[in-house]
């Protein structure tokens, strides 16, 4: 008998975890976890922050700022990581974020407020993909989908507590302290990451050579849609007051969103092409009905029921326990994919029209918490099969392009209705009474929106 040589020994994956990637996977979530708990504590403080600065005309602007100006990051920040490494883009987006965090916390007007949500959307836009291709550069293959799984974890603890934390923040320091406090988490989170930024190099990969990987066609087409939709979303914003000039904006951001879109979206999307193309639509119709209502959830509860923050918040924090519910629920139960994409779809619009009951007289605003724990439910049961079925659907060298327009779907598809949300609002009225009004239009829209969706599952297949 001879001992056992080393190469008879089982491979074994190393975790992330172990002593080689310990720093960089603490670090990287870390920076996703913070970026997360920002966008999920904004919405609880907002109602507040537009009363101080006497912004609630801008209130779903504030959200659609970010959205945009993170879409049109997202584009650029990946073809920059393909073709120059992932180190500036991440630091690039990490002084953004930081500098959009202290300018909120500091502004004294809507203007300051507005600008500072766009810097923190193009700091969360480069950062979030930066740290996806540092994952492909530094982490072996075997060792990825660990690292991505862990990533999509790191959303669900601020998901649960941030809306409760960021409530009682800002209802008893304050809501600027709700931005200063994620500031000096940055430092920590830095440090853990240098190791990874002196790791791979530019010409670890080849860029790609299709259509949407061309850096002058796709940046003047990333530049074109989130161009339009804030030309669309603010000449919506002034029909009511404005409206020859407002017109004339709303149709030049229709036709940039158009060009921008043909180009960033797979061919046939904007026509409901069956298979991928109304796939990765599904992603857009699935987050601007969701998130057109969740956004205006913490407004009238605070306007209309007169919840303070934290109770407000939340609504937001059960439906992030439905989400987790609905995203391992379908990873459990196989099925036919445009079938379960269906069945989300049908809990959304339910769980939209049960909500819009908690603005009414004489009924308790707590009615939204197991609304939207079905409205979560949804979302995870729903959405999470739409980005497994597309990628089933994407040609190998077309997934990254293909997750691209998913990306872009998803963020539009908030932008938008939120804005147009917030339209809604301004035309309607900022009394408590007016402001139900309005919550219930949005509402109606959104499940609209949801009921589509329902509807348009089976071009899937």
């Amino acid at each position: 008998m001879t001992a056992p040589k080393a190469l008879d020994a089982p491979h074994r994956t190393p975790g992330i975890l172990g002593p080689e990637y310990r720093t960089a996977t603490l670090g990287i979530l870390l920076v996703v976890t913070l970026i997360a708990f920002e966008g999920m504590s904004v919405g609880v403080v907002m109602p507040v922050i537009a009363r101080e600065l006497n912004a609630l005309d801008l209130y779903g602007l504030s959200f659609s700022a970010f959205l945009i100006a993170s879409l049109f990051m997202n584009v650029v920040a990946g073809l920059w990581s393909d073709r120059r490494g992932y180190r500036l883009p991440f630091l690039a987006g990490v002084v953004l974020f930081v500098i959009g965090m202290g300018l909120a916390g500091a502004a004294v007007s809507p203007g300051m407020f507005l600008v500072s949500r766009a810097v923190q959307g193009l700091g969360a836009g480069a950062s979030i993909v930066a740290l996806y291709v540092m994952i492909a550069r530094v982490y072996p293959v075997d060792v990825r989908p660990k690292a991505f799984a862990a990533v999509s974890a790191a959303w669900v603890v601020p998901a649960m507590v941030g809306p409760a934390v960021a409530g009682t923040v800002g209802e008893h320091l304050g809501w600027r302290y709700v931005f200063y406090g994620i500031i000096p988490l940055v430092v920590p989170a830095l440090a853990m990451l240098v190791p990874a930024l002196r790791m791979g190099s530019p010409s670890d990969a080849e860029p790609g050579t299709g259509p949407r990987s061309r850096p002058v066609a796709m940046t003047l087409a990333a530049t074109a849609t989130a161009g339009g939709a804030g030309l669309l979303l603010h000449g919506a914003d002034r029909l009511h007051t404005d409206l020859a000039p407002a017109a004339v904006e709303t149709v030049a951001g229709l036709a940039l969103l158009f060009y921008g879109l043909h180009r960033l979206l797979p061919p046939g999307a904007l026509r409901f092409g069956r298979g991928l193309p109304t796939t990765v639509l599904m992603r857009g119709f699935y987050s601007a009905a969701f998130f057109g209502v969740n956004q205006f959830i913490p407004l009238a509860l605070h306007e209309v029921k007169a919840f303070d923050p934290t109770a407000a918040g939340i609504a937001l924090t059960t439906g992030a326990l439905g989400w987790s519910a609905g995203s391992y629920l379908q990873s459990r139960r196989p099925g036919a994919a445009h079938r379960r994409i269906r069945l989300g779809a049908g809990c959304l619009t339910a769980s939209i029209l049960i909500c819009t009951l908690c603005v009414l007289p004489g009924v308790t605003g707590w009615i939204a918490v197991p609304a939207w724990i079905v409205a979560g439910f949804g979302m995870g049961f729903g959405i999470t099969t739409v980005s497994v079925l597309a990628m089933r659907q994407s040609p190998v060298n077309e997934q990254g392009a293909n997750s691209a327009a998913l990306s872009v779907s998803d963020q539009l598809g908030s932008a938008l209705s939120v804005g147009i949300g917030g339209a809604v609002v301004n035309v309607i009225g900022h009394s408590p009474s007016e402001i139900a009004n309005g919550f219930l239009v949005i509402s109606g829209l959104m499940a609209a929106i949801a009921l589509a969706a329902t509807l348009l599952a089976g071009r899937t297949r």
